[in-house]
């Protein structure tokens, strides 16, 4: 117990001095000439540079006839009480001749509150961490983003007792986000994402682990064909994102949901290939279908359905021919006639499940005839062996009453 405070001091310690480095840091890159900022609610007082002691000014605000309400002058200063939003504005001071003395550029603000961080791997290599502001501060804003890894091994705890920090690096293009290149699947991190303006500061800590923050993005290519003289079926086939490098040990799963255009309800189903099947469309009707991926190993989230694509299941040519011949009135005739329409072999449109089904209830009906006949024969058999047993006592019976009648009489008596 005690052994673990010091180093919860060390990391509070290196924290803190992470922070204000970057405070000051940024709070340098602030100090615009001419520009004085100030937190909503607090009194503010603007100073005219230039101006003698002992010399009263004048104080006017840039296209306003008059200054703030409650505001006084003190020494040259201008004091504005509980300053709000509708304060700031560009103020000025003169001399008693009117000439120009000093500008000032008055903007105000709130400090910075704990900014809502997101962390997302589109793959097993990189994750990228979004955030977004819980306060409008309605001044500047800048952040600061660093990671630790948390789980070191003995090499890294000897080269760096901290753990390894690097910065969470930020793309331009890409307001609000940052990327770690370099992650390891198995390891956790923690992100410090710092909000920073001319008042403040303020950070969040987020631990993360890359199992839980796993979401491939969406599958790509989706093409749905139907598939010829099958009218209940249609062919998907797809590829894996290109965010996501194909190793055999990070493999990917897949499900696929599709419905017929009219319909509200999806019909979903999972597989590890990149094709499938559809063996439940509906015939003559436009289908929808789209596909999400996932971790082969569970981790993480499925990613976001897939771009729409469609296609309808393709016609049965052979009842087609049978319903033009049916309404044809000269039937005699086009029966005498070769058919035009192919002949291919019949397509078993029955679905695998009910396949099953049947295999199922056969080999149990099996089963009980098997069981019944071994119990009738066992039956049987018991009714024959009895049956044997109870011939047998007579016949010793007959036997010894014919060697009493062969005795002598007197030995009898």
């Amino acid at each position: 117990m005690h052994s673990s405070i010091p180093g919860l001091g060390r990391v509070m310690v290196f924290l803190a001095a992470t922070l204000a480095s970057a405070s000051l840091t940024v709070a340098k890159g602030w100090e615009e000439e001419g520009v004085q900022y100030g937190q909503v609610g607090t009194d503010m007082t603007l100073s005219c540079a230039g101006a003698h002691p002992s010399l009263p000014v004048q104080w006017r605000r840039a296209g306003a006839t008059a200054l703030p309400e409650g505001s006084t002058i003190r020494q040259g200063t201008l004091v504005l009480p509980h300053a709000s939003l509708a304060t700031a504005g560009t103020y000025s001071c003169h001399s008693e001749d009117g000439g120009l003395l000093h500008t000032v550029s008055l903007r105000l603000g709130h400090l910075p509150g704990v900014p809502f961080v997101s962390c997302r791997a589109s793959d097993y290599e990189n994750f990228s961490c979004s955030w977004t502001s819980s306060v409008e501060t309605f001044l500047p804003t800048r952040y600061i983003t660093t990671y630790r890894k948390k789980s070191l091994t003995g090499e890294e705890k000897r080269r760096n007792k901290n753990g390894h920090v690097g910065p969470c690096l930020q793309d331009p293009s890409r307001p609000g986000t940052c990327t770690v290149h370099g992650s390891e699947f198995w390891s956790s991190y923690r992100l410090n994402i710092t909000e920073v303006n001319p008042l403040g500061s303020s950070f969040r800590l987020l631990d993360v682990t890359m199992q839980a923050i796993i979401k491939p993005d969406p599958p790509e290519g989706l093409v749905v064909e139907p598939i010829p003289l099958a009218p209940r079926r249609l062919r998907v086939s797809w590829k894996y994102p290109s965010s996501w490098p194909k190793e055999p040990h990070f493999q990917l799963r897949f499900r696929l949901q599709y419905r017929p255009v009219i319909h509200c309800s999806w019909s979903v189903v999972e597989t590890v290939n990149l094709s499938e099947v559809i063996t439940d469309a509906f015939a003559g009707l436009e289908h929808v279908v789209q596909v999400s991926a996932k971790d082969f190993l569970d981790a993480g989230n499925w990613s976001e359905w897939s771009a729409e694509a469609r296609a309808t299941p393709a016609t049965d040519l052979v009842t087609t021919a049978s319903k033009e011949t049916t309404t044809d009135g000269s039937q005699e005739n086009l029966a005498e006639e070769p058919s035009q329409a192919p002949n291919p072999e019949p397509i078993n449109h029955s679905d695998p499940l009910e396949k099953m089904a049947v295999l199922v209830s056969l080999g149990v009906f099996a089963f009980f005839i098997l069981a019944s006949v071994l119990v009738i024969t066992t039956l049987i058999w018991l009714r024959v062996r009895k049956h044997g047993k109870d011939n047998t006592k007579p016949h010793n019976f007959l036997v010894a009453a014919t060697h009493l009648k062969a005795l002598p009489k007197a030995q009898i008596l």
